[in-house]
């Protein structure tokens, strides 16, 4: 009876080592003997205990932060660039074959790739073009990672930390050219303003009656908004008509 015992609990502790459950977002690549045998899906698996082991691989959508690099630009300007690289594992097998550390060997290789491929570049292309950018280093971390098994979905750079002389001197070059923006206008302003100002001068000296009505008007404006008593001369163009009339009347 005990020896039956015994074997009951034999059997439960090798069936219970034996039973695997693999999640819908990994793979269970297997090894026999130490050599590649199978990957498994999700559910629930058996092994050989001593003949066969299994690695987990997660094949869902990672984030990779890449620590900051001290970098010099073309123009010979440090900067420091740090990035986020999103990468997935397509083949199991791959991954846990042919490298040692997937995760680890892709974040050094992100590294030294944002390192060479930034400092092909100069200052206001890192500035400007970080799309450009971004697309070089997908190309190729994913060239280097498809061996692996992995793709690279995308790679976008976080931040980039200029020396605080050059973002001073930066400033002073936004500055300068707004200063140089709002001149610019004022000047295409006060140029338009001029050349009505001279298409009303060309136009009050074809029809002179338009200048008395204009002078009649300023009279009337002054006389609503100041209660004080204004003296004006009056042009004798504005009279001549009249005193013209009367005399052709006397005459």
């Amino acid at each position: 009876m005990e020896i039956l015992v015994f074997l009951l609990v034999v059997m439960a502790i090798v069936a219970s080592s034996s039973v695997r459950i693999i999640y819908e977002y990994e793979r269970g690549v297997t090894f026999m003997l130490g050599k590649y045998f199978a990957t498994y899906d999700k559910g629930i698996k058996f092994i050989i205990p001593g003949l066969m082991t299994m690695v987990r691989v997660d094949m869902r959508l990672v984030a990779l932060d890449v620590p900051p690099q001290d970098i010099i630009t073309k123009d010979n300007v440090s900067i420091t660039v740090n990035a986020v690289v999103m990468y997935k594992v397509m083949e199991a097998e791959k991954a846990v074959i042919k490298v040692g550390d997937y995760h680890y060997n892709t974040s050094l290789f992100a590294q030294t790739t944002l390192r060479a491929t930034v400092g092909q570049h100069e200052l206001d292309e890192v500035l400007s073009s970080q799309d450009k950018i971004n697309a070089r280093l997908q190309e190729l971390l994913d060239h280097q990672a498809d061996p692996w098994g992995i793709k690279i979905s995308s790679v976008a750079i976080k931040h980039v930390d200029l020396p605080q002389e050059m973002k001073r001197a930066m400033a002073k070059q936004a500055e300068a050219e707004r200063e140089r923006r709002a001149k610019i206008i004022n000047a295409e302003g006060e140029l338009q303003a001029s050349e009505k100002l001279m298409q009303a001068a060309e136009m009050m000296g074809r029809h002179p009656i338009t200048l008395q009505l204009r002078y009649l008007q300023t009279l009337r404006e002054i006389a609503t908004e100041n209660n004080s008593v204004t003296v004006f001369p009056l042009p004798m163009d504005i009279i001549t008509p009249f005193l013209k009339h009367i005399q052709d009347k006397n005459g």
